[in-house]
């Protein structure tokens, strides 16, 4: 009797959660709320089409609005569309002088790839929350877009997918989402991954499609098909020297926190570490605004013993990229040998649980806290250094919930999908020309490190860094953001697009995302009007409504 009363209630209460779902119908349905994902809803919007943004977290724009205010370009010319209205819409707020609260705006500097010229319509550089209102400005403009926040993906049961094709997304919440069409704008790919695409995750070996820069490399160059390349494996590391001992000489004391014992690998193949993530922090130096760096609870220094011995083995540079950012704040990132990435500490991250992967973000933010306090005011630190870091400090302005410190990591890279087009080096060199292009990226082939290892001499090395040009803007081919049909026919991925792990290191810039997001929308519009799968949609046809909404393609 007991049994069958148990039974029953099961049903009941089933049923009860059945009927509390709530189901939303909408044309397009776009998971992840970053910047290619805010481009696709503006566009999707301005298609006609009924549109929701999906985002897991409490703050749309990701990068864009997490610290990254540094824009990477490579040639400004190749930004059209949404994203150049975005860079268009950050000059429009800076000319607005109760948009200067710490600084004159003539006393502004901008510089590097990203200072505006005169004359330009466009502004390169910004603070995070002039990015978040600028974003949240666009979209309130647009009449058929219902954003949603902080609604995770269920990645275990949540797609919903029939002879390839996907009829709703579920979130942990039991909120389902039924669309036409589906964009990933994440940068994790969950949505690509749950929807069973192919995919892969860390280097491949160069072997694989006839690469010179991909995989383990320990050398500073390489030789391409057309001239010598720098890998520049010497950038951002060490100098000679370095003992990675716990104790100095003594190899049977252990490793240092954070070192590969098992060596780099051979050269040239693949390997399935993940280059650095980081946050990219947002400072000032105003005294009002400025909140000074704090020891973290839980700080060891064994943890900043290699950085403390690098100064003490000779090295003379500074170990951030400090750039000035408006209102006397910065975008600050990664420099030398041990800085703000987080080496070897992410490879969990792209098929890790949400729980996991706060985890994982959580010791970056730790490990970046104590960091910063080391470099600060630690008694080995080097005096210059010390003087110059302790002028700075956390925004109290930015990011308030968490005194200045963001949520959003830098996901340099994670999954990326394998369509019937896999970008390669040869596109970004110019070699290989996709015929159906969607996009431009202009920026060079740029990879983090991805692992630290002791060399043959017995020092503390890092490995995977590379910086190597580009011949100018080359096209993105639409096949490298679509899956291959028989996978899903509905689907499209503006972020972790197809291309091998050097070609990312090129594409893997916010504003290339916009453009690849607003380009998703469009392809997803004609397929949706067609009722065709979108790697049915006419090239031309797409094409033609690419340039007319100013896309550059060429």
């Amino acid at each position: 009797m007991m049994k069958r009363f148990f039974v029953l209630l099961v049903m009941i209460l089933a049923s009860q959660m059945a009927y509390n779902q709530s189901v939303n119908e909408y044309d397009l349905v776009i998971y992840g709320g970053t910047s290619a994902g805010v481009s696709a809803a503006i566009q999707a919007s301005r298609s006609g089409l009924s549109v929701v943004l999906i985002e897991p977290t409490g703050r749309i724009g990701g990068l864009t609005t997490g610290g990254l205010g540094q824009t990477d370009i490579g040639n400004k010319q190749a930004i059209g569309g949404i994203a150049r209205e975005f860079y268009q819409n950050v000059k429009k707020h800076y000319q607005q002088p109760e948009n200067w609260k710490w600084q004159k705006r003539e006393d502004y500097l901008d510089g590097g790839q990203t200072r505006t010229e005169s004359g330009e319509d466009a502004m390169w550089t910004f603070e995070p929350s002039a990015a978040l209102y600028i974003f949240h400005q666009m979209l309130d403009a647009e009449k058929n877009i219902t954003l949603v926040l902080n609604q995770r993906l269920d990645r275990q049961k949540g797609v919903k997918k029939k002879k390839g094709v996907i009829s709703s997304i579920s979130m942990e919440s039991g909120e389902i989402y039924q669309g036409k069409a589906f964009i990933d704008a994440t940068y994790e790919g969950d949505l690509m991954a749950a929807a069973g695409v192919s995919y892969t995750v860390g280097r491949e070996a160069n072997k694989k499609y006839g690469e010179t820069l991909n995989g383990v490399h320990t050398a500073d160059t390489a030789r391409t098909m057309t001239r010598l390349i720098s890998r520049n494996s010497i950038n951002h590391n060490f100098v000679r020297g370095v003992d990675p001992y716990r104790e100095k000489g003594n190899p049977a004391s252990g490793l240092l926190p954070y070192i590969n014992p098992k060596g780099p690998g051979k050269e040239g193949s693949a390997n399935k570490g993940v280059q650095a993530y980081c946050f990219r922090m947002c400072l000032t130096d105003h005294p009002e605004n400025r909140i000074p760096f704090e020891k973290p609870a839980d700080y060891e220094e064994t943890d900043y013993e290699l950085l403390l011995r690098n100064y003490e083995a000779g090295e003379k540079g500074f170990p951030w990229i400090n750039s000035a950012m408006p209102n006397r704040k910065t975008d600050t990132n990664n420099r030398l040998g041990f800085s703000t990435d987080f080496i070897g500490q992410n490879y969990d991250y792209p098929e890790a649980s949400y729980t996991e992967r706060q985890a994982i973000a959580e010791r970056h933010r730790n490990y970046q806290k104590g960091l910063m306090w080391t470099l600060a005011y630690h008694p080995r630190m080097p005096g210059h250094i010390r003087k110059e870091v302790s002028r700075w400090g956390m925004c109290k302005d930015e990011f308030t919930a968490g005194k200045g410190w963001q949520d959003q990591l830098y996901v340099r890279e994670a999954r990326r999908m394998i369509s019937d087009y896999v970008m390669t080096q040869y596109n970004c060199e110019g070699l290989t020309v996709a015929p159906d292009p969607v996009g431009l990226a202009a920026y060079g082939m740029d990879s983090h490190h991805v692992q630290r290892y002791v060399t043959s001499e017995g020092f503390v090395k890092n490995e995977g860094n590379v910086e190597a040009r580009v011949r100018g803007p080359y096209p993105i081919s639409y096949r490298s953001i679509i899956p291959k049909e028989k996978q899903c026919k509905n689907l499209l991925v503006p972020v972790c697009v197809s291309s091998t792990h050097i070609a990312f290191g090129s594409i893997r810039m916010e504003p290339v995302f916009m453009v690849l997001g607003q380009s998703a929308a469009i392809a997803a519009s004609i397929a949706i009007d067609k009722d065709i799968p979108v790697q049915k949609v006419n090239y031309h046809e797409l094409q033609k409504a690419l340039l007319e909404n100013n896309q550059r393609l060429q």
